[in-house]
């Protein structure tokens, strides 16, 4: 009795610990990662480093600006994601360096906390049509198909 009892309750003890053990939230790294081996890189200088010593160092940028090659934008975050339920960034770093020429002019660092500068519009540009509703979807077809024509001799349906 006793052995049964140890056994019982040493398979839901395993059943406990892989369902708690399925739970633990799991991490996504993307993007430029500057302390890989737990050592950090310093910062580009202002006045000293260049382009080159910058891609040297940081490799290369993850964009660059759009109109004009003055500033090179290292970007990275960290995902976290529990279970089936949908992922959250849990990190963003964004470290954006400025060139005057061939070197750099200014280096800024961004956080989570200012990501979410780019407002995007959430309205839906409506498409002209026709909306059906469940019913006219579901029976739409009703009444479309031509009526299958009967032979005159045998009753049987006439195949075309």
């Amino acid at each position: 009795m006793k052995r049964g009892l140890m056994r019982l309750s040493a398979a839901a003890l395993v059943a406990a610990v892989a369902a708690t053990s399925a739970c633990a939230p799991t991490h996504r790294y993307n993007g430029f990662l500057p302390d890989r081996n737990n050592a950090e890189i310093p910062d580009p200088q202002v006045g000293v480093d260049t382009r080159d010593t910058v891609v040297q160092r940081f490799g290369s940028p993850s964009t660059t600006a759009v109109f004009d090659q003055t500033a090179w934008y290292y970007v990275s975050q960290v995902q976290e994601s529990v279970a089936f339920y949908t992922p959250r960034i849990t990190e963003r770093r964004v470290m954006v360096i400025r060139f005057d020429g061939d070197t750099v002019s200014a280096v800024e660092k961004y956080g989570l906390e200012r990501g979410r500068l780019v407002a995007y519009d959430d309205h839906v540009t409506p498409t002209r049509g026709r909306e059906l509703g469940v019913i006219e979807q579901l029976l739409g077809n009703v009444g479309r198909a031509p009526p299958i024509q009967m032979e005159e001799q045998g009753g049987r349906p006439n195949r075309r």
